[in-house]
C-alpha cells in the first residue's frame, strides 16, 4: 500500500499538466534494522510497480541509499504536446473550480500511526490515495480545462493560492462544498493535525480573506496536507457540471464544484463560510 500510494503521488505531477507518464525511476532510502530479509522493501517496490504498470509507465531502474527513515518515491517523465500543456497559472475569471478527490488524508494517516483510526476510515483514505489521477486528467482534457494542479503537501489552501497567484486572479472557495473523506471529521483535531497543516495556514494567511464564521472543523480540511490528493481544476463555468458528471462516471465519486475564479482582488483567496 505504501508503494502504491508513493507511485500514485509521483505520477500526479504529470497528470496535473495533462501529460501521459512514460518512465519512472525508483528512489529509495531504507534502514538496515527493520528486517534483515528486506521483505517489507520488496513489498513496497512491488506496490509501486503495480501502480506504474496501471499508468502505462515503465520502471527504468532506481537508486537506493541506506537511511534511518524509510523513503520511497519516483522520478517520473511523461509526454505532452507543447501547445497542450496545462499549468496552474491559466485560470480565468468566470471559471468554476472542481476538486476531484476528498480531503483529509493528513488527519487519517496521522491517526493511523497513533493506532487511533477506525479501520474503515483508513481503508477509505487508502483507496483514495492509490487512485490514479488519470481519471481527472482525461476528464479535464475532454472539458478543455484552462488550468489545473494536483493537491498534495501544501494542502488545498497552498495549492489554490499558487493557482491564484500564478493566474493573477482571486479564487473563491466555498467551505461547505469541500468533499471530505468519510469519518475524517472526527479526526480533524489535535493531536492529528500535522505540523504541515499549521505551516500551510500560516503561509496563506496574508493572502486569505474569510467571509462569515467558518466551521472550525471544516476549516482544518482547507489546510490539511494531502498525500496523493486529487486535481484542482479551473474550467469554463458552462462546462463544470458536465466535467463533474464525467468524473463520476470515470470513478472519481467525490468530485464536485467547490468554488469559482474571480477577477484579481486584494485577497488571492476568499473562503466563503
Amino acid at each position: 500500500m505504501y508503494g502504491q500510494i508513493a507511485a500514485a503521488n509521483a505520477l500526479s505531477d504529470v497528470y496535473a499538466m495533462g501529460g501521459t507518464p512514460k518512465t519512472a525511476l525508483n528512489l529509495i532510502g531504507y534502514p538496515d534494522d527493520k528486517d534483515p530479509e528486506k521483505t517489507w522493501l520488496a513489498d513496497m517496490v512491488r506496490g509501486g510497480a503495480e501502480r506504474c504498470r496501471a499508468a502505462g509507465a515503465v520502471i527504468l531502474g532506481g537508486h537506493t541509499v541506506r537511511d534511518s527513515e524509510i523513503k520511497f518515491g519516483y522520478a517520473v517523465t511523461g509526454l505532452i504536446h507543447p501547445k497542450r500543456i496545462l499549468t496552474n497559472a491559466a485560470a480565468r475569471p468566470g471559471d468554476k473550480l472542481v476538486l476531484t478527490k476528498a480531503l483529509g488524508t493528513g488527519f487519517v494517516t496521522t491517526a493511523h500511526k497513533a493506532g487511533e483510526c477506525p479501520e474503515e476510515v483508513f481503508q477509505a483514505a487508502c483507496a483514495s490515495m492509490v487512485q490514479l489521477n488519470d481519471l481527472g486528467r482525461d476528464a479535464m482534457l475532454q472539458a478543455e480545462a484552462h488550468a489545473a494542479t494536483d493537491v498534495t503537501g501544501f494542502g488545498l489552501a497552498g495549492h489554490a493560492y499558487e493557482m491564484a497567484d500564478g493566474s493573477q486572479v482571486t479564487l473563491r472557495i466555498e467551505l461547505a462544498r469541500l468533499p471530505l473523506l468519510p469519518g475524517a471529521e472526527k479526526l480533524a483535531h489535535k493531536p492529528y493535525i500535522t505540523r504541515a497543516s499549521a505551516t500551510n495556514a500560516a503561509y496563506v494567511q496574508p493572502f486569505l480573506r474569510i467571509d462569515g464564521q467558518p466551521d472550525p472543523v471544516r476549516l482544518e480540511f482547507f489546510y490539511d496536507a494531502q498525500t496523493s490528493g486529487g486535481l484542482l481544476i479551473s474550467v469554463a463555468a458552462d462546462k463544470a457540471e458536465a466535467l463533474v458528471e464525467d468524473l463520476h462516471k470515470r470513478g472519481a465519486s467525490s468530485a464536485c464544484i467547490i468554488g469559482a475564479v474571480l477577477p484579481k482582488q486584494e485577497a488571492a483567496l476568499i473562503l466563503q463560510a
